[in-house]
């Protein structure tokens, strides 16, 4: 058997590379991606074992391009591999898509154990994280917030808080700036926003942007 298939998806080229580097003797890189878009195009297209993402990319986030993945590729193990010590988001994410969650400061000692651990269908978590407090959250599944938004609403909310205009937004949807401005206004209306200061606190709420 060949070795494990690994894509990157972080926007940070020298963070990525770094870690390509640090994987290529035991694992097979076979892509880097640069945004949550381009994560999705390359998993589909090179069928990777193991998707090592970040949570804060461009275009699409690493929130959204997970939850998708799991449907394009059931078969391959998501690490999310990020800067946010969050245990609450840790363990949202570990009930929903992901198989690992790592901090970027700590991964270098534990990047490799962490994907043998999903290979064998376990899960991972970083050691620094707060464990007790972990394990808690993760029992409680009571605590897993609903997801309001349609996925069409999180992709514009996301391009529009990024600093987009709606016809830029448009263009990265491959639809119309009206379609655009019907589905801001329509969340706004929904969720009581009144000003693009409401709509952007409200995108970090969601965890579209940092």
């Amino acid at each position: 058997m060949g070795k494990p298939r690994i894509l990157l998806a972080d926007d940070h080229t020298l963070v990525a590379e770094a870690f390509s580097r640090l994987l290529e003797p035991q694992f097979q890189v076979v892509g880097i991606a640069s945004d949550g878009r381009e994560l999705l195009e390359k998993a589909v297209q090179l069928k990777p074992d193991v998707i090592l993402l970040d949570l804060s990319m461009p275009v699409l986030s690493g929130f959204e391009a997970g939850a998708r993945l799991t449907k394009l590729l059931p078969q391959a193990k998501l690490i999310v591999l990020t800067m946010n010590e969050d245990a609450e988001i840790a363990a949202d994410l570990l009930r929903g898509w992901a198989s690992g969650f790592l901090l970027k400061k700590s991964a270098s000692a534990e990047l490799v154990k962490a994907i043998q651990q999903v290979l064998k269908g376990k899960s991972f978590v970083a050691s620094h994280m707060t464990q007790n407090l972990l394990d808690k959250i993760v029992r409680d599944a009571d605590s897993q917030k609903n997801q309001a938004l349609t996925p069409r609403q999180r992709e514009v909310l996301q391009l529009l808080a990024e600093g987009r205009t709606m016809k830029e937004a448009a263009d990265v949807l491959q639809v119309t700036a009206r379609t655009v401005a019907f589905h801001k206004y329509k969340i706004m209306e929904e969720f009581e926003l009144k000003t693009n200061s409401d709509l952007l606190r409200f995108a970090i709420r969601e965890r579209l942007i940092s």
